[in-house]
Order: structure tokens, then sequence, then C-alpha cells
């Protein structure tokens, strides 16, 4: 980080507007402030998770994670690549190895299956809302694949670490029912 902040309000964004890396003013309404934010909002969501998993292996991979959300949030800011295909082949391995743990789907799962996968739920459905936005964004403004990659393969891992979790907090995950479960 070049320039330490020395002071945490600077005042020039009252008027909706924020500044860029390159220094240039935005509207904190255009795309690319909707996307920055909403990868921001699942970086810290991961962070809750990571508070409340115990599992040494899985905080190593929650870290990892919210190291690569930080350079996502890099690249967008930057626009130079800092996701590579080497990061999408780490989530894609994860997925492979956590996935082949678990029985096959035979239901739709509702979010749910404790307290820890229930969070986890919510950050895989954080991550698709920032998929759509970096999508959108990508509209206007030409993003890497590896980018659009691995925030697809994160939402992916996400809910098969959903799925984990619940096995190890010794719970059982909640299967939808065209009915409504007690109807």
């Amino acid at each position: 980080m070049g320039n330490r902040l020395t002071k945490i309000y600077t005042r020039t964004g009252d008027a909706g507007e924020t500044g860029t890396a390159d220094g240039k003013r935005l509207s904190k309404a255009a795309r690319l402030m909707h996307a920055q934010g909403d990868v921001d909002e699942l970086n810290s969501l991961i962070g809750l998770l990571a508070c409340k998993i115990d599992d040494a292996g899985l905080k190593q991979l929650i870290s990892r994670i919210q190291h690569d959300l930080f350079n996502l949030g890099g690249e967008l800011s930057l626009s130079q690549p800092l996701i590579t295909a080497e990061d999408v082949v780490y989530l894609e391995q994860q997925l492979d190895a956590y996935n082949a743990e678990l029985p096959p789907l035979q239901e739709f799962i509702l979010p749910g299956g404790g307290e820890v996968a229930a969070v986890c739920h919510v950050a895989r459905a954080v991550c698709r809302r920032a998929e759509r936005s970096l999508v959108y964004l990508h509209q206007e403004k030409s993003l890497s694949p590896e980018l659009l990659a691995y925030i697809n393969r994160l939402s992916d891992l996400l809910f098969v670490l959903a799925r984990v979790l619940t096995r190890l907090d010794g719970e059982s995950e909640v299967y939808w029912s065209k009915g409504g479960g007690d109807k």
C-alpha cells in the first residue's frame, strides 16, 4: 500500500462520488462501485464465517479465499490481472476434494443445517450477487475470464462447504419439499 491512511474520513465522498485508484472521481452508483461493494461485502461475510469455523484446514482455505477476494477487488480497482488461472484451479481442486466426501445430492437443499452452515449459505448467496454485479460490470468494462470464473467457482465451493459444515457440526441437511415440509 503506497499511501497509508492517517485520517479515515476525508469528506471527499459526501457528494456521492469516490476516488478511484487512478485518481479519477466516480459516482458511488457506478457499476464498478456496486461490484466492488458486493465483493467487499462477500469478503466481510466470509470473515464472519472464518470466526465460526474450528477446523484448521477449512480456516486455511477461508483465509486463502479472503486474500484472493482482496486481490479480485484490487484487479477491479487497478485494471491489472491479479486473479490467475491457478487461483481458479485451486478452487476446483478444493471443490472436488470436499465434494468427494459428501453423499450425492438426491434433493434440493434449503439454507440451514446449523448456524455455521447457514452463514456459509448466506455467503454463497452474496457471492452469487457479487457475480451478477461483475457480469453487469463486464458489459461496460472488460473483465478477465479468470476473475469471472473464480467468482463462479467460489459460489459452488461455498455450497459444498455449507454441506461439509453441516456434517462437521453433527447437523442434518434440510431438504426442500414441494409440499412445504410439514404441510
